[in-house]
């Protein structure tokens, strides 16, 4: 049986109907109009946001309404849910006096509160929060670090809305006070990337632009699900395949909005839609490495890679051969879910494509083999030479606004600005750069500082945004721990239930401004390597000041003989500052309005198949087959996103697929087997704990359930991580048990 989608006469007859009536799909303008009803006191703002900002939703980068690849209006409904962050008026602090009330609502009501406009301190024993100074706040805060063994303090910077200057100055602060423990959102979900990419290409981004999207043969999505994270890219892939372009997923679940979608900027599509999918490889959870070596299995033994392109430009090819030829086709079947005639079929698209652009996500990453599947990805990549020239490229797709920069800024535990590896040499030369000594051990990744308040060697939690207990596997041991730390230190624009976690001895929250409001304007980078520049666009609530005046503040504060030696007193000076340290990113200091932007690297690295590895060869990387046996009667459940943007969740029924949040996606034969019909109640249960749900029939593959995220994580293990990225694996085994 072909895995190309078929169009049924069922499916040409939806398609006739206007606007996707009557059928399970985004209601765009009509859900526009509840946007812009909610920002109905203050619209003038809003369209501030809109028009002269640049998007703080999806790593695409839209500034305005356009952004640097296709011409049109760009205007998704990620983008707009977010809008009300950044209008919101600030909260009734007087409600903070009683946390009890506050524990019974949810991180969305929570939300609707509105902005955090003051500087608040809770205490061992009391009831709640009260105001203070920001001279108060980081005097307490400066006086314990002062005391703190800088060993035992740790720094975790979100990625909402964060801009380069914010993660810079975060990772110079956490430097200036003694300790590499400073790192961001990118470790949970795209570090197996960072270290794959660097061993295969000595690259750690995208090496194509979204241009190459256009005219390429095929555009491969393994794991990832655009529809839903990256919407903006379905009007790109509605305008690639009238040029030709086939979509491949490689997928467990026929995700409804890549099969078909409604672009609301094109006016074809946003009446009658746009078939998206051409193929679907439905692989099993953590089957994709298996599937791979049966892909290239076929590639060599037909000689259809790119011989010349392998022996010239390539290093540990017989490696990757040998490793290939060890696994027999029977074991290679099972743990990908699929037949060998299904992985010809792939296969064979693969032959006859001269370009192609490989994008991947989390559906990939998110396994504590990771790191091998995006290496065998590349793999796959380089058999065939699919980088560094037009129309191909082998892109890490972002989900979340410059969470690419957050690396690149050194804003990490293993990495100084530059993406440089954190050691003597590095840390000597940075030291130079900075005026005062730079640690050289190697920091607390995100987990290990979770890990570190639990056994109660960690003093002082700064958390800039982010929500561990929802972000995090095994959430009641997250708030155990974090509950351990004596100091926890929220800057944030909300309030999220991880703050009302008891205070072991203080819980201060500090009140930031958003990245539109943030002083002299910042920089994000986006999924293809473009840095871009969003103006301030003047808002004061409270007394919330920018993100990275709280932090240079704090560290002044702290130290106050030696404040000079953090420098970076503007914005431009900070961008300036950066320029020399992160050698890559000179130029984007001279960026100053909407529009501008920087791309660094320019369309593609490894141009000319040039790679900036020691060797100057790419490198392939032979791993081996996870162990992803069941027992009979158990089921690998994945985490999913919905209508929500990281843990702020926007809707309780996803409008892509019609499901509820308590929904378990389940294949109909698994639920026949079982004796199960749609909507019955039942609990997935493993020896960590039981995730009450409703049967959810999905074309899913079988042996496989998903389950939204964050509300899945009570049944995800923690202490699962990759090995080279050190992302939490965010998959469980689980069995069934109906509810009578």
């Amino acid at each position: 049986m072909s895995h190309r989608i078929q169009r049924t006469w069922r499916d040409k007859v939806k398609a006739a109907v206007p606007f996707g009536l009557g059928q399970t799909k985004p209601h765009h303008f009509r859900d526009m109009a509840k946007i812009a009803w909610a920002n109905r006191d203050n619209l003038g703002y809003a369209w501030k946001v809109l028009s002269k900002g640049v998007c703080d939703g999806c790593a695409l980068g839209v500034a305005g309404f356009h952004d640097w690849t296709i011409k049109g209006v760009h205007l998704c409904m990620t983008r707009l849910n977010l809008l009300r962050l950044n209008t919101m008026p600030a909260l009734d602090v007087s409600l903070l006096a009683d946390v009890a009330k506050l524990r019974s609502l949810r991180n969305d009501q929570l939300r609707e509160l509105g902005r955090l406009p003051f500087p608040m301190l809770r205490q061992k024993g009391d009831k709640g929060f009260r105001r203070i100074s920001w001279d108060e706040a980081f005097e307490r805060i400066a006086q314990r670090i002062r005391k703190t063994d800088p060993k035992r303090i740790a720094f975790f910077v979100t990625s909402r809305g964060v801009t380069n200057e914010v993660y810079y100055m975060a990772q110079k602060v956490a430097r200036f006070f003694g300790t590499n423990n400073v790192d961001n959102a990118a470790r949970l979900c795209h570090s197996p990337s960072t270290g794959a990419m660097k061993h295969a290409l000595g690259v750690a981004a995208t090496t194509c632009s979204y241009k190459d999207w256009w005219g390429t043969d095929l555009i491969i999505f393994f794991g990832a699900n655009p529809a839903n994270d990256q919407p903006v890219t379905t009007k790109y892939l509605h305008e690639a395949k009238q040029l030709g372009t086939k979509v491949v997923m490689v997928n467990p679940y026929r995700e409804p909005g890549m099969d078909r979608y409604w672009v609301p900027s094109s006016a074809k599509s946003a009446i009658f839609g746009t078939d998206i999918m051409d193929y679907w490889f439905p692989v099993s959870q953590g089957g994709d490495i298996a599937f791979l070596y049966g892909v290239i299995k076929i590639l060599l033994e037909n000689k259809w890679h790119d011989q010349r392109f392998v022996a010239e430009h390539t290093d540990g090819f017989s490696e990757l051969k040998r490793q290939t030829d060890q696994f027999d086709w029977p074991i290679l079947e099972k743990q990908s879910g699929l037949s060998r005639s299904s992985i010809s079929e792939f296969a064979t698209l693969i032959r006859d494509a001269k370009n192609a652009v490989f994008v991947w996500s989390m559906g990939i990453t998110q396994h504590n083999f990771g790191g091998d599947a995006v290496s065998m990805i590349l793999n796959l990549g380089l058999l065939k030479g699919y980088v560094g020239r037009d129309k191909c490229g082998l892109m890490p797709i972002r989900g979340h606004s410059s969470v690419q920069g957050g690396a690149e800024m050194g804003a990490y535990a293993t990495v100084f600005p530059g993406g440089k590896p954190i050691n003597a040499e590095n840390a000597t030369k940075l030291s130079k750069q900075y005026g005062f000594t730079v640690p050289e051990a190697i920091g607390l990744t995100t987990t290990e500082m979770v890990e570190a308040g639990a056994r109660g060697q960690l003093d002082v939690l700064y958390c800039l945004g982010g929500n561990f207990l929802r972000t995090l596997p095994d959430p009641h041991y997250v708030a155990e721990a974090m509950a351990n730390v004596p100091l926890r230190v929220h800057q944030d624009i909300i309030l999220t239930d991880q703050m009302f976690l008891e205070p072991r001895e203080d819980v201060i929250l500090l009140p930031a401004k958003t990245r539109y409001e943030q002083d002299d304007g910042g920089t994000e980078t986006i999924t293809e390597r473009r840095i871009v520049f969003s103006p301030q666009i003047p808002r004061q609530v409270g007394e919330a000041k920018a993100e990275w005046k709280i932090l240079r503040e704090l560290a002044a504060a702290t130290y106050r003989e030696k404040a000079g030696l953090l420098a970076c007193e503007t914005g431009a000076a900070m961008r300036e500052e950066i320029a020399r340290v992160v050698p890559f990113y000179d130029g984007f200091q001279h960026l100053s309005r909407t529009g501008d932007a920087f791309q660094y690297g320019g369309p593609h690295l490894c141009a000319e198949w040039k790679f900036p590895t020691s060797d100057g060869k790419a490198h392939f990387r032979a791993v081996g087959l996870p162990n992803v046996d069941r027992e009979p009667g158990i089921f690998e459940v994945s985490t999913r996103r919905g209508k929500q943007f990281n843990t702020l969740i926007y809707d309780e029924v996803d409008p892509l697929t019609g499901a509820a949040r308590d929904a378990v996606f389940m294949n109909p034969d698994d639920a026949a087997e079982l004796h199960l019909a749609a909507n019955d109640r039942i609990t997935l249960v493993n020896d960590l704990g039981k995730y009450p749900g409703r049967v959810f029939m999905a074309p899913i593959a079988r042996g496989n359930l998903q389950v939204f995220w964050p509300e899945g994580n009570v049944i995800i293990r923690r202490g699962l991580v990759d090995a080279i990225g050190g992302v939490p694996d965010y998959n469980a085994q689980v069995r069934i048990d109906k509810q009578e």
